[in-house]
């Protein structure tokens, strides 16, 4: 028997809805797809019904927003609010990175309340993780569904 190939893991890319920098999603589209990645970047400003409805109708395998403006502590707590307000979505990966405040440094407190919102993960800027450590956890995180969704209805458990 031949086996097909593995499918790509599919990733959301967006900025949040207040945010026109473009820079940090170019390079992190490149970055992933560079690491095996099929990764739909939305750009940026983007509203947050947008983002809300291409998650509906592909059900990525990760959600991964950049923000370089500030405001992405206040835009990304709304955001992950929704998006697990969707059953459809409540187990998808989603991680914030970038500059969350306009203080521009890690803030533990702004970084829990993005966790309590709805994000798995949160990169900020000058709290030390890495592209690797972003990888690595992205890779854990974006495991194919089937792993982590147990059994199939009617199969044997």
């Amino acid at each position: 028997m031949i086996s097909s190939p593995a499918r790509r893991r599919r990733c959301v890319l967006s900025s949040v809805s207040s945010d026109s920098h473009t820079w940090n999603l170019v390079f992190l589209q490149l970055l992933l797809e560079e690491h095996g990645y099929q990764v739909e970047n939305l750009g940026a400003c983007v509203p947050d019904d947008l983002l809300l409805e291409v998650c509906l109708a592909r059900i990525p395998d990760a959600v991964v927003i950049s923000t370089v403006n500030g405001h992405g502590r206040l835009d990304g707590i709304r955001l992950a609010r929704r998006l697990r307000a969707e059953r459809a979505l409540a187990r998808v990966p989603m991680m914030i990175g970038g500059k969350l405040g306009l203080q521009g440094t890690a803030d533990a407190a702004s970084q829990a309340e993005l966790i309590a919102a709805g994000f798995d993960a949160v990169f900020e800027a000058g709290s030390g993780p890495d592209v690797s450590e972003f990888l690595a956890y992205l890779g854990a995180a974006s495991a194919p569904r089937a792993a982590l969704a147990g059994p199939a209805p009617g199969g044997s458990a």
